[in-house]
């Protein structure tokens, strides 16, 4: 007698909304690997209060000399060279990641109040400085760069707040698309259901690193070519 197979379930719709597919990681952990740190703890909570504050437009401008070439052109500090991305949507929140190379996981995520748009915009214009600036305390062993939460200057100008976070599966993916490129700029391909924020876009370049003291350290952008095309210098500093 033939035992009764069970109903089929009804025909599904999930591959008309399939997300498109995600590149195969391959990226190389980086050999500065950390330990889940408290920042990362500390992370979740502070994110949720990040993502209610607004996003500022700040006016980023800094004189250049006569002949047009850029202050500080073709840096030289005796730092450590490192990959530098610049990517996120262009009207959306700017991220920052810096990786030992274009080959491995990055080191530092950053995630900044200042749409990406505009940032790539005010860098084609002239140099541009970003300085984040968080609270000193004295016993605090953690590492500058692992501080949860900054206040964000534009040249100057007050620009909401900068947030370090731990790498996304959608972070990860961007890494992934560009690991064979060592610097450019760009959008990339891939899709998004909401097209309100507009294209994913990228600058990528060298940064040198240059630790100051345990309470400062800065990310210089390296020029190749020693003058013109965008400058960017990112620091840290505990007050």
């Amino acid at each position: 007698m033939a035992v009764p197979q069970p109903p089929l379930p009804p025909p599904s719709d999930h591959n008309h909304h399939r997300s498109p597919a995600r590149p195969l990681i391959s990226l190389q952990p980086a050999h500065a690997t950390k330990n889940p740190s408290k920042s990362k703890k500390i992370f979740r909570r502070v994110r949720s209060v990040f993502r209610s504050f607004p996003i500022i437009t700040p006016s980023c401008k800094i004189p250049v000399s006569i002949n047009g070439t850029r202050i500080n052109d073709g840096h030289i500090h005796g730092g450590t060279k490192m990959t530098g991305t610049i990517f996120g949507y262009r009207k959306a929140r700017v991220n920052f990641a810096i990786q030992e190379s274009s080959r491995c996981v990055p080191v530092l995520v950053l995630e900044l109040a200042i749409p990406t748009g505009k940032l790539l915009q005010d860098m084609s214009m002239g140099l541009v400085r970003i300085a984040l600036e968080c609270e000193k305390h004295p016993s605090d062993k953690t590492k500058i760069v692992d501080e949860p939460i900054w206040t964000l200057y534009c040249n100057g100008r007050k620009s909401g707040y900068g947030v370090r976070r731990e790498p996304t599966d959608d972070d990860l993916a961007v890494m992934q698309l560009l690991h064979a490129v060592s610097m450019g700029a760009g959008v990339l391909p891939i899709e998004s259901i909401d097209q309100s924020n507009g294209e994913l876009t990228y600058m990528r370049a060298q940064f040198e690193c240059v630790v100051g003291s345990k309470d400062s350290e800065t990310y210089y952008m390296i020029n190749p070519d020693g003058n013109g095309g965008p400058e960017l210098s990112i620091f840290f500093v505990r007050i």
